[in-house]
């Protein structure tokens, strides 16, 4: 019988004997054998499924009209509070990770995903995560402002009352909606000192460009807050620019990564590094390899016109070798010295950040960064953990297992966690 990384038979386990443990023993067993414990490992891309807890989500949402709403269908994709997505990342049972995660049995208390957290980052190694939603990335394109507003300032709430509150070893970039910046003004306000929350984060495709002069204040809010502002990527396939597409696997290629090009290129192009010189911006879940393609690219178009970007003081490539990019999903299928050259040209290690994007079809383990042959031993360590906690401005913790592997010491500085 063939197995896959999970340690599973390939065609699956039998959702009711879904277990992300015993899932996972393999990529734990990897995570042991290459010594995880003498080091922090951070991963600053992971996902839940937050519509599984909706009925909790919605007992904070202020619009009684809304919340009745999404209470009387009982089901996300009739209540209308979150966009349907047109192609599906569903690998017809292949992966399990995620349907078969509803299934899973878990104690009454910590809340159920506290518990399904931490069993995939016990096994990977990761100490700490930064957890984002899953269907809510595509709420930037609902067609209703009040919507994206309501659910994503309930789904903040929820989520740093239920969760962050009660697990220092899981942090998030809240949901941040800029397609109205004076309600994305309120949500800084309102939850930029609370517990766990490292950043904010703007999902996918938006309404306006990020340059737009309404977005402003809130830049400068996160500016003097120094707090990082994360571009998490999605595709959407309804894009015109994408519409001509007829595979869901050209939507994906394409998709994750032309929505942050949009974005840098007009990030760049209009000053906003100059605008806000202190403020850190994320590139997450594009992979890496459109790095350098838009750095030689506006490198080229801005020494022949650079008239037209009148605020840039430097060629925009040196703005983005200052900027933060997550790992995943890194693209070195067969040529690594291709890999190398992306990894020189961005500034790796410091700026590349680790991310698993478990539990999705298409995660990568820490071993994608720990066993690359051009890598040291110290960029390796600040690629997995140390540039997050150098951002982030976090105390790291370590997995339970690892609390148990360094009993004789806390050692490289690096704090146990007390309370497991």
């Amino acid at each position: 019988m063939d197995f896959n990384l999970t340690g599973l038979p390939a065609e699956g386990p039998p959702v009711e004997d879904f277990d992300t443990t015993k899932l996972l023993r393999n990529a734990a067993r990897q995570a042991r054998k290459r010594h995880y414990e003498d080091f922090f490992i951070c991963d600053v891309d992971a996902h839940h499924y937050e519509t599984e807890a909706l009925p909790e989500i919605l007992e904070y949402m202020d619009d009684l009209v809304l919340r009745h709403l999404g209470v009387s269908s009982g089901n996300v994709g009739r209540s209308g509070l979150i966009p349907s997505v047109i192609g599906s990342q569903d690998m017809a049972g292949r992966v399990t990770r995620y349907p078969g995660r509803r299934h899973e049995t878990v104690p009454e208390t910590p809340h159920r995903d506290i518990t399904l957290t931490r069993r995939w980052m016990d096994a990977l190694g990761v100490d700490m995560a930064c957890l984002f939603p899953t269907p809510m990335l595509t709420l930037a394109t609902h067609p209703q402002s009040d919507v994206e507003v309501a659910m994503a300032r309930a789904y903040n709430r929820w989520l740093c009352e239920r969760i962050l509150e009660e697990d220092p070893r899981i942090c998030s970039m809240l949901y941040l909606p800029l397609n109205e910046p004076h309600e994305a003004e309120r949500i800084v306000e309102e939850f930029g000192e609370r517990r766990g929350v490292v950043g904010f984060l703007s999902t996918g495709y938006l309404k306006r460009p990020v340059h737009d002069n309404a977005n402003m204040r809130v830049y400068a809010m996160l500016e003097e807050r120094g707090m990082p502002l994360g571009f998490h990527a999605v595709y959407h396939w309804g894009d015109t620019s994408l519409a001509q597409l007829n595979r869901f696997i050209s939507v994906h290629a394409l998709g994750f990564t032309f929505c942050n090009i949009l974005h840098m290129t007009n990030w760049l192009m209009n000053g906003m590094p100059e605008r806000f010189p202190k403020l850190k911006t994320i590139w997450i879940e594009s992979g890496l390899a459109w790095i350098p393609f838009v750095m030689q690219r506006l490198d080229n178009e801005y020494m022949m016109r650079t008239s037209e970007a009148p605020l840039l003081k430097r060629k925009p490539s040196e703005y983005m070798r200052e900027m933060y990019y997550s790992s995943q999903p890194m693209e070195m299928v067969d040529n690594r010295e291709a890999l190398e050259v992306t990894f020189k040209m961005i500034n790796a290690e410091t700026q590349l950040l680790y991310s698993s994007d478990y539990p999705h079809w298409d995660m990568d383990l820490p071993s994608t960064i720990y066993d690359l042959p051009f890598l040291s031993e110290q960029s390796k360590r600040d690629i997995l953990g140390g540039n997050a906690q150098k951002l982030f401005n976090i105390e790291p913790l370590l997995a339970d297992w690892k609390v148990e592997a360094r009993a004789a010491g806390p050692g490289s500085g690096v704090r146990q966690d007390s309370r497991v």
